[in-house]
């Protein structure tokens, strides 16, 4: 069962999307996305891993394949984001699973994880923040507009939703872009721009400030629990720096940190190194 299967869940009226692939009976692992992308950015992982882990990758609430209720039906807040994905997991019978987290997939895994200890085995976080020395300057007009929730500051940040912005997300910091196959940025312009997408992001821009009031309770777990947790990094990010991944030492002493001479998404141009790190840390 090592090819990958596309699913609906039922979760409680809202339609999930995800991607399945491997034995269900072998250790489980659920891929949480970012920003702008969907399940489609494990796409090249989720092959590499499907002969030892049974794999599920789920789209965001708003994103990909996922419902996009409008905003007035569905709250965009991190909060409800983990709410659905936490009750998918149980919907789908995850019991218990190993997650990675990137991007936006950090404070809506991380917050699974807080509320259920004993259900997550393990962490693998590849440009998952948790920490404030990991967010660069590029944070500064999601910032300001978090101090200054004005149309204006958000009005400002549209050029962020562009698809030379998302494309620009991709290509940074990788020493060679003819390996960032356009599929990914393409893909994520479309869903970028279906009706009402944009203010949903712009939403979620302003509510990540939630996500860094809420670092010192990630942290927290951390040292109450001991995750077992690997720090994957693009060490070329430009919204989350490499002192991110280390500052996870801090807490966790026994973690796991590697990093890649890549951009933000890392998967890209990394797939196999990253499979292959994940597999010895799981099996490990």
């Amino acid at each position: 069962m090592t090819h990958t299967s596309y699913r609906t869940a039922d979760v409680d009226g809202f339609e999930v999307f995800y991607r399945e692939a491997g034995d269900p009976a072998k250790p489980p692992l659920l891929l949480l996305h970012g920003y702008p992308s969907s399940s489609h950015m494990f796409r090249d992982l989720i092959p590499l891993l499907a002969d030892r882990f049974h794999l599920v990758a789920p789209d965001l609430p708003g994103f990909g394949l996922t419902a996009q209720p409008s905003r007035r039906q569905f709250t965009y807040t991190f909060d409800n984001l983990a709410k659905v994905i936490d009750r998918f997991t149980e919907v789908i019978g995850l019991d218990q699973f190993a997650i990675y987290i990137f991007d936006y997939g950090a404070p809506t895994g991380l917050r699974i994880a807080m509320a259920h200890p004993e259900r997550v085995t393990a962490i693998i976080t590849q440009n998952g923040n948790a920490y404030k020395e990991g967010l660069s300057d590029g944070w500064n007009p999601i910032e300001r507009y978090w101090r200054d929730p004005s149309d204006e500051n958000r009005q400002a940040l549209r050029k962020m939703l562009t698809p030379e912005s998302i494309r620009w997300q991709y290509d940074h910091g990788v020493p060679d872009i003819t390996r960032v196959s356009p599929d990914g940025y393409t893909l994520d312009s479309w869903y970028m721009g279906r009706p009402g997408a944009d203010e949903i992001q712009l939403d979620l821009f302003l509510d990540y400030a939630n996500n860094v009031a809420l670092y010192p309770a990630f942290q927290a777990y951390f040292r109450e629990h001991q995750p077992k947790l690997l720090a994957i990094w693009g060490d070329k990010d430009p919204f989350f720096l490499p002192p991110g991944a280390e500052a996870y030492k801090r807490d966790l002493p026994n973690a796991q940190v590697r990093f890649l001479n890549t951009g933000h998404f890392a998967l890209e141009t990394h797939a196999e190194e990253i499979a292959a790190t994940i597999a010895e840390f799981l099996e490990s």
